[in-house]
């Protein structure tokens, strides 16, 4: 039986269903990767997409306007990203453990919200498929990248519009230049402070996008714990990825793929344990961590150190 998975059919499906569920991990990824880059760990992500999820949910659910609802994801991103921003950076305080907080504030918020507002589980239309004309129609690639939503081609288009903000643009030389040494970034006149506010900030904004882009338009329902751990797995591919958003992409479609393959494993049958089959992108997450450690590739010099000015 388990020959079925490799039809051309089947193989086209899980190949197309990974590039559609790498959206949220590279939404959440890359905005982690900037903040990352200027020295800030944010642990947080997964609790920032739970409540932004929730709330382009609620809205599009009440207001059947899917943009209003991701601006109003994009909004609570902002505005976590924010809190994250304040917390790590104006405070000082414990990167990590500040992170895990801002993640149970989130996971508590976003299940209160639910149960008071909603409490049991609808669906709602999201984002619809869009075909590009002339090229959805090209076998085999076709169906697999350009019959997608709007917000898988916006992920993928914000993998090389990162890249050369990073690499190729002034600011992105301020960013790097605040997590590797920001005692002589500020000897340079830039505003340590306020590089890092703004990475934490995009971070959250994506992070927030990202939680939308399960709930108004991969899924298109909310349920509690709805991300189930996609935040922490998005911040351990931004290590995987040496925090180069090219690789950072690649570290999001093996997990997806490797999630896309368990899901058809369930649909078509095939005699593996179920529990067996949703542990697989887990393990590669512990895996694709190992090989990024035996790489030895150099994190930011400065990622989760607080900068005082004057030390």
């Amino acid at each position: 039986m388990i020959t079925q998975l490799f039809t051309a059919t089947v193989l086209v499906g899980i190949v197309s269903s990974g590039v559609r569920l790498a959206t949220s991990y590279l939404y959440a990824a890359i905005g982690e990767t900037f903040g990352q880059i200027s020295g800030v760990l944010n642990l947080g992500v997964e609790g920032i997409m739970l409540v932004a999820a929730f709330a382009a949910y609620y809205a599009v659910l009440q207001t059947n306007d899917l943009w209003l609802g991701l601006l109003i994801a994009i909004i609570v991103g902002a505005a976590m990203g924010l809190m994250m921003a304040f917390i790590s950076v104006t405070l000082k305080a414990e990167q990590g453990i500040s992170g895990i907080g801002l993640y149970l504030f989130g996971l508590g918020l976003s299940d209160l919200l639910f149960r008071v507002t909603i409490g049991t589980t609808k669906t709602l239309n999201g984002f619809s498929n869009i075909d590009i004309p002339g090229l959805t129609s090209l076998p085999i690639v076709g169906p697999i990248l350009f019959h997608q939503n709007l917000l898988v081609y916006g992920a993928f288009a914000l993998v090389p519009i990162a890249w050369l903000i990073l690499n190729k643009t002034p600011w992105g030389l301020m960013i790097r230049a605040v997590g590797q040494n920001p005692e002589a970034a500020d000897s340079l006149g830039i505003n340590v402070a306020r590089v890092r506010y703004i990475t934490v900030t995009v971070g959250g904004v994506l992070s927030g996008i990202a939680g939308a882009s399960l709930s108004i338009a991969l899924l298109n329902v909310f349920q509690q714990n709805l991300t189930s751990g996609q935040g922490f797995i998005a911040v351990a591919l931004v290590y995987f990825g040496a925090w180069n958003p090219w690789r950072v992409m690649v570290g999001c479609l093996l997990f997806s793929m490797v999630n896309a393959l368990q899901i058809w494993v369930q649909i078509l049958g095939i005699p593996i344990s179920s529990d067996l089959a949703v542990m697989m992108p887990y393990v590669l997450t512990i895996v694709a961590l190992i090989f990024a450690a035996r790489l030895k590739v150099t994190q930011p010099a400065a990622l989760t150190k607080p900068f005082e000015r004057g030390e």
